[in-house]
């Protein structure tokens, strides 16, 4: 169906690793297209030093899939994802917290479940487009890293705790934590990708994202969440450099349902400022917050902090 030179594409682009590839390279057959060799090889390696491989991006966009996965099946439904869809390369870990949300409001209650389903559909994609390359889903934090936050925008007391699980305004606030940061993640790694087939795939998980934060957004404003938002919003920038890539949703008298900047372009974030927000981190490190042990994959240290 494909020739050499496009399946050698497909594989170099999609695998994680060097080893990643060979594997992929012996389970799809193409030894009998006659590209594995000092060419085929060479063609990986040189694919590898220009940067990431697609398969590293696509994995670090399952790890941050996992953990909004787990958090929305959690409040909509009271239950964690399936076993057979958390295995794969690195550590497996479990859930700590989550639990089902009593909604008030049945309109929101509707939401959080489609939310959770798109993030499930989500992490069932990028498994299988990864295949054998794929990572295992990484232990993550629902309880602690809730309250770490929380108390980072100052919306709790030093000795407070906070329950995303508790009430829906609690839920909406944990879910801003997230959405804007996944649509700032897929934003900032659309044009590390190569293989363009995952480029439009990527591009449509970013508008899902989007939909989902304008969801969130737009919920939080019509409850008058603006204040709580805004310490939120500023601690996420606190802790992902000195630019300014996050806002609130305005006041009462003007709403700011949609961030852009001056041209009205929606924010990126590269995978090591990402990683700092759900480290929970400024600093460099390779652990913490959301994800006690680290994500799983290549691209797991959060960046530096600013000086």
């Amino acid at each position: 169906m494909f020739g050499k030179t496009v399946v050698r594409d497909m594989i170099v682009r999609s695998a994680e690793n060097p080893a990643d590839r060979r594997i992929f390279l012996k389970s799809a057959g193409v030894a009998g297209l006659g590209v594995v060799g000092a060419g085929a090889l060479g063609a990986t390696q040189s694919a590898s030093a220009a940067g990431p491989s697609d398969g590293a991006i696509l994995n670090f966009a399952l790890n941050l899939e996992y953990l909004e996965a787990e958090f929305y099946q959690q409040a909509a439904f009271g239950k964690s994802l399936p076993d057979n869809l958390t295995s794969g390369k690195g550590p497996r870990g479990g859930v700590v917290g989550g639990r089902k949300v009593r909604f008030d409001s049945p309109v929101i209650a509707k939401y959080a479940r489609e939310i959770a389903m798109d993030e499930l559909d989500h992490v069932k994609f990028l498994r299988t487009a990864l295949g054998g390359a794929k990572v295992s889903r990484p232990k993550i934090d629902l309880k602690h890293s809730f309250t770490a936050a929380a108390r980072a925008a100052k919306l709790i007391g030093p000795n407070e705790r906070f329950d995303p699980f508790a009430n829906e305004n609690n839920f909406l606030l944990a879910a801003f934590i997230f959405e804007d940061v996944g649509v700032t993640a897929y934003k900032g790694a659309a044009p590390l990708i190569n293989n363009k087939a995952f480029v439009e795939a990527a591009a449509g998980i970013l508008a899902v994202e989007a939909y989902h934060a304008g969801i969130i957004r737009t919920v939080c404003y019509s409850k008058n969440l603006n204040n709580a938002v805004r310490k939120i919003s500023d601690a996420r920038d606190s802790l992902d450099g000195k630019t300014q890539l996050d806002q609130g949703i305005g006041t009462r008298k003007r709403a700011n349902l949609v961030p852009t900047d001056r041209n009205g372009i929606v924010f990126s974030r590269s995978a090591d400022r990402v990683l700092n927000i759900v480290y929970l981190n400024p600093g460099k490190t390779n652990k913490g917050g959301f994800y006690p042990e680290g994500v799983n994959g290549s691209i797991r240290t959060s960046g530096p902090k600013p000086r």
